[in-house]
């Protein structure tokens, strides 16, 4: 049985409708901040319960549009987590602000217990990384943040409708970053990214920083960049919204699955802590695993195609060297990018398949 990580051919294997729906796009020409990314917002607003939702060019444009919107340059320390994907810290980095790294918790996202010793008189804001879908502790970060003067942006980019104690990301954080690329819980047919507010202003403000800073055709604001979701991007998106909810829905049960597979292997399988509170939405499902590299082998031997994200944290990169950062500094982030591997637990996998990750799991460790 061969079970891939991508499910991209399983979603788009009857696409007649995306392509009537394009079709209608072509003969309007309105191909950029025209109708349907105006839909779409509204809809995309509607959907992570926030007043404003404006759609930009990526999740990565989302982060630092966001910080530039909040003030955040050269000068600046931006406190966030060296256990997420490269885009986080280099959002920080394209701003010229300093990224400043703390470690991170069982749950694989930031230890907001030590958030505030990183706190100093440069520290301008704090990116807690909601990574793979679980919700970093908010509470006690939003709490730091007001007693210190700091802004706080979520990169929310895999973790679109996911809540503790019932409030969703981007319900914290002056605003949320969220990623539409094609493997996300909702995706479309290339890059794209959304930010979400509370504020009239910022929204106003990010408005203009995504398209050139320009209040008509003619004049000019502030100088800004290009950085609109383009309306074939939100055509698509427009379709697949109303099956976001279906979709998390869907892969929260794969991971109960797999996690009930895995319950009598804490020898070897690590399951993250799995809080009552919070709705983890699983953009991706992370185990920490004894002898992981060969599980990863010999899983990809039964043709399934398991993933590591990801084998060096983001303070160990070459790009980080100029932080001055080294092996021993974040001890967790360093021993859980030698253990976590990544399974296929996405909407599209059937019952048995699911079972099959299980029982080949199993099967490497002899406990079937």
């Amino acid at each position: 049985m061969k079970i891939k990580f991508s499910y991209l051919d399983r979603q788009f294997a009857d696409f007649d409708d995306y392509l009537d729906d394009l079709r209608l796009l072509v003969e309007s020409g309105d191909f950029t901040l025209g109708a349907p990314l105006d839909e779409f917002e509204n809809r995309f607003a509607e959907l992570c319960r926030m007043p404003y939702a404006i759609g930009v060019g990526s999740g990565t444009d989302a982060l630092i549009l966001s910080l530039k919107a909040l003030g955040v340059g050269p000068g600046d320390e931006v406190i966030t987590t060296p256990n997420t994907f490269i885009a986080t810290v280099g959002a920080i980095a394209m701003t010229g602000a300093r990224p400043v790294f703390v470690d991170s918790n069982p749950g694989l996202t930031i230890d907001a217990t030590r958030i505030e010793a990183a706190v100093t008189t440069r520290t301008k804001a704090i990116l807690p990384v909601h990574y793979s879908g679980n919700v970093a502790d908010m509470p006690v970060i939003m709490d730091i943040a007001r007693r210190h003067g700091l802004t706080v942006v979520e990169d929310a980019c895999q973790a679109i409708t996911a809540a503790r104690d019932g409030n969703y990301v981007g319900s914290w954080g002056q605003t949320a970053c969220f990623s539409l690329h094609p493997l996300k819980n909702l995706n479309v047919w290339g890059d794209g990214g959304v930010i979400v507010t509370r504020s009239g202003e910022l929204n106003d403000k990010l408005r203009l920083l995504r398209n050139h800073g320009l209040t008509d055709r003619d004049r000019a604001a502030v100088f800004g960049h290009n950085s609109r979701l383009d309306s074939l991007q939100a055509v698509i998106g427009n379709r697949l919204i109303n099956q976001a909810e279906s979709i998390t829905e869907r892969r929260i049960a794969n991971a109960r699955h797999l996690d009930e597979g895995f319950a009598d292997l804490a020898d070897f399988i690590r399951v993250p802590p799995r809080q009552s509170n919070v709705r983890h939405v699983y953009h991706i499902y992370i185990v920490r695993a004894k002898r992981r590299d060969e599980l990863l082998k010999f899983l990809g031997e039964r043709e399934i195609e398991a993933k590591i994200h990801y084998p060096v944290p983001v303070h160990l990169q070459p790009a980080a060297q100029y932080l001055g950062y080294q092996e021993g500094d974040f001890p967790t982030a360093e021993s859980d990018s030698r253990t976590m591997i990544t399974l296929p637990a996405h909407q599209h996998l059937e019952d048995e398949e699911i079972d099959y990750v299980t029982e080949s799991v199993r099967d490497f460790y002899g406990k079937n």
